[in-house]
């Protein structure tokens, strides 16, 4: 493989941001230093004025997605390939077997699926029900494939929710494994029963989406989730944090001393519940998935989360359905396929409404968009790190650079864009995935298939110390 110079730019980490050019060899980043001299036949990268970033992971994808009786229009190819184009270079999707399925059948079937795949790729598995071959095969998918988080729904009734009894055996079985469990917090018996209560109000379009899924059903759930893994001394990570209501459960909880860690969307960050009253039916449902956006007033409480450290990374839930699927839904929001993009655009808008606006530095930027992940996933320094050794997937990142985000002329398939006209200051100039450059200036460069399957060890740092405590803290009987 060829030798790339990235010279003249500031190198960003989580820690510490300092001037310094990069060279990657063979896949690696083999020199971080001043005044690096380039191999015969290096390709030379001007980065003058710019960053130099580790490229970004986004935990929290679902490509080629079976959903409601159809599939996401994004594939793992062009998913992928559009997180590229933003500056993300791997991503961690979700195996979801349907219940009574084998877990070890699903990830098959989601590993042949992602083989396309343009960037690094991982998986999280989903937790669907329980039974004696569920926790075999967890084992199995830990020690062999090298899946260390598994996720569970606390929604969707009568399709994909665990009760509390899954929950308490798989928390279990996490802590056995040195493994993350994550959730979906959303209280499924109260969204079932919101969503018959609304539609007897004659409200059957999106503007029902947000009323059957208020904050509290959030906030309840994620508060059982996180009592039950307080319960157990079981680390805990909440996907897609939403609301005021879901963060402060969160924060209290760290402030306890609890291991609980936080996702935001980069929609929810930005968007508001208003849209879902838009006149036009295709531009509201568009906006439909869960939780839904949220009244104004959330998205400066999660930007304060970030800020603070009660959340942990940005995620994007990229899952994108058109306006044709979503018409199944006309007459019933609840029929909807829930789901939005956003790949492609996570980094940039995250870049424009955080650091641009003073509330995050380029190093906590860093952090929320590729060390953090790497950190909580076992994935830390291969990924989410500028450092000799460190994978070379890298993104050059224009401080000065701007564009307007449009459905007409971004690279993911999907026929919206929920940041639709949002001008964006700070975007990716190149994109490195393996010491390749895979974006340049506009130009997609992406290669169907080069993306590698990561696996990632059991017993991270955080796990390991969760563990050794609950042993510690284990009771004794009294002899008497």
């Amino acid at each position: 493989m060829s030798s790339i110079l990235i010279q003249g730019g500031t190198v960003v980490n989580a820690d510490r941001a300092f001037k310094a050019d990069v060279l990657t060899q063979d896949g690696k980043i083999v020199a971080v230093g001043t005044d690096l001299q380039a191999p015969a036949g290096t390709t030379v990268v001007d980065a003058g004025g710019q960053y130099v970033m580790p490229g970004g992971i986004d935990p929290h994808t679902h490509m080629q997605l079976p959903f409601m009786g159809t599939v996401t229009m994004d594939d793992f190819y062009t998913g992928t390939a559009a997180g590229l184009a933003g500056g993300t270079t791997s991503i961690i999707d979700f195996v979801i077997p349907n219940p009574q399925q084998p877990l070890l059948e699903a990830y098959q079937t989601w590993r042949g699926w992602a083989e396309k795949a343009a960037g690094d790729y991982s998986f999280h598995m989903a937790i669907t029900w329980w039974d004696e071959s569920v926790k075999r095969d967890m084992g199995t998918l830990v020690n062999e494939e090298g899946i260390n988080s598994f996720k569970h729904f606390m929604a969707y009734k009568n399709a994909i929710m665990c009760d509390d009894e899954t929950l308490v055996n798989s928390f279990k079985r996490c802590l056995e494994l040195g493994a993350m469990p994550t959730v979906h917090a959303e209280n499924g018996e109260l969204v079932y029963l919101l969503q018959k209560q609304v539609a007897e109000m004659g409200i059957t379009g999106p503007e029902g989406h947000p009323l059957s899924r208020p904050p509290m059903v959030e906030g309840e759930a994620a508060n059982r989730a996180i009592a039950i893994a307080d319960v157990l001394n079981v680390p805990i990570y909440v996907v897609h944090v939403s609301c005021i209501e879901a963060a402060e459960a969160i924060c209290r909880a760290r402030a306890r001393g609890q291991r609980v860690y936080g996702e935001v969307l980069a929609g929810h960050l930005m968007i508001d519940d208003s849209i879902y009253r838009h006149p036009d039916f295709a531009t509201a449902a568009a906006h439909v998935m869960s939780p839904p956006f949220r009244p104004k007033g959330h998205q400066e409480y999660l930007w304060r989360g970030l800020q603070s450290g009660n959340l942990h990374t940005t995620a994007t839930d990229h899952c994108t359905f058109c306006a044709a699927q979503k018409a199944a839904g006309k007459d019933d929001f609840a029929k909807i396929p829930n789901g939005c993009g956003g790949v492609e655009e996570r980094m940039a808008v995250v870049w424009d409404e955080g650091v641009n606006t003073g509330r995050l530095t380029p190093s906590e930027f860093v952090a929320v968009t590729s060390a953090n992940t790497a950190k909580l996933f076992n994935l830390y320094p291969q990924k989410g790190s500028v450092s000799v050794g460190a994978d070379a997937d890298l993104v050059v990142w224009d401080p000065a650079g701007s564009k307007t985000l449009s459905a007409k002329t971004q690279f993911s398939k999907g026929d919206y864009n929920v940041f639709e006209g949002r001008t964006v200051k700070g975007i990716p100039s190149h994109t490195l995935s393996q010491g390749k450059l895979v974006f340049v200036q506009g130009d997609l460069r992406a290669e169907r298939g080069a993306g590698r399957y990561l696996k990632r060890p059991a017993f991270g740092s955080n796990f390991a110390a969760a563990k050794l405590r609950s042993e510690v803290l284990t009771p004794t009987a009294v002899k008497r």
